[in-house]
């Protein structure tokens, strides 16, 4: 059955790190489908907010939800299965350097609670083909490039098929050219149906790949106009 829920959703949220309010009366709504930026000078609140949503950080006040799981009453040993539903994406690679590539993934989808192996080889073939690594499962981290390496991140975030993608940062560390290849395989992912909520600072990036706006200022998060 077709879903009009929203795949994210904050009501009157409240986000803290640690017992400081970091942003107060947060209130948007992202879909299947969507790609939404989030912005906001360094410090402002950014990274908190999508801790928030990957349960790194707790909601204490107001409601939040994402992919199914109420934000505001969620338990400790819930959290892995939250994160199997959302696809997570950081600037910094977070890739196993003695491993190879296909080995990275092969480890979260027995994390994940894959077991048939014909499954797995051909859920990772299926991911780094669509990040454009089709031939690339025996290298490792190291004879890549960092954009083939945040490609290999994006696979690793798709693995489960997540509703939504939730990326931090993610061109933060890679050239202009390369940014824009990573920019394509995040659309083209969106436009297969996966939501797309993405953190930066590259407002290059907002003009060149034009799509909602949420800001982080002054303590709340506001939406721009389009």
């Amino acid at each position: 059955m077709f879903s009009t829920d929203p795949v994210l959703s904050f009501e009157h949220a409240d986000v803290y790190q640690g017992d400081r309010l970091v942003l107060g009366d947060v209130t948007f709504q992202i879909h299947k489908g969507d790609f939404a930026y989030l912005i906001g000078r360094t410090g402002s609140g950014k990274s908190s907010l999508l801790k928030t949503l990957y349960a790194d950080l707790f909601l204490r006040n107001g409601k939040g939800h994402i992919a199914g799981f109420a934000l505001e009453s969620l338990k400790p040993r819930d959290v892995p299965m939250l994160r199997r539903k959302i696809g997570i994406v950081f600037q910094d690679f977070q890739l196993f350097t003695d491993r190879s590539v296909e080995d990275n993934l092969r480890f979260v989808l027995k994390a994940t609670g894959w077991t048939n192996k014909n499954d797995i080889n051909n859920r990772i073939a299926d991911v780094l083909m669509q990040v454009g690594l089709g031939t690339a499962q025996k290298r490792m981290p190291h004879q890549m490039s960092g954009g083939e390496q945040q490609r290999v991140v994006i696979a690793r975030a798709m693995l489960n098929e997540p509703q939504i993608l939730i990326a931090d940062e993610p061109t933060g560390n890679l050239d202009p050219a390369v940014s824009d290849q990573i920019m394509k395989v995040f659309q083209t992912i969106n436009s297969a149906g996966t939501a797309v909520f993405m953190a930066t600072h590259n407002y290059e990036l907002l003009n060149k790949y034009p799509a909602r706006v949420l800001r982080c200022q002054d303590g709340q998060v506001i939406e721009l106009a389009g």
